[in-house]
């Protein structure tokens, strides 16, 4: 199983930055994708949350109306559009994906990418 993040960088205030995560080793269609982020000496905290099979989503709101989620279950990927980059968005951005499988939670994590906003 593999969560792989990548289009994570440096980038100016107001830029833009579009984060993947491919996914593999599992049923990904099935599975609910989120992004979460940390900075530094703060906690992990949720960014933006897709759930399968076409429901809802949702996100923070530090970045309603500037980033999107979106996901290809064909591609076996998810998406982070970022738009409007603040300096408060700089942190590691992680992928993770959860489902429930025979009665139990199953969940994964990818490994991160880095997201820095700094003119």
């Amino acid at each position: 199983v593999q969560l792989v993040e990548s289009g994570g960088g440096l980038v100016q205030p107001g830029g833009s930055l579009r984060l993947s995560c491919a996914a593999s080793g599992f049923t990904f269609s099935r599975y609910d994708m989120s992004w979460y982020r940390q900075a530094p000496g703060k906690e992990r905290e949720l960014v933006a949350l897709k759930i399968s099979a076409g429901g809802r989503t949702t996100y923070s709101d530090s970045v309603k109306g500037r980033f999107t989620i979106a996901r290809d279950d064909a591609k076996r990927t998810a998406y982070l559009q970022m738009n409007s980059l603040k300096p408060e968005d700089t942190a590691v951005y992680y992928c993770y994906a959860a489902a429930v499988v025979s009665g139990k939670k199953d969940d994964y994590w990818g490994q991160g990418t880095q997201v820095t906003v700094s003119s």
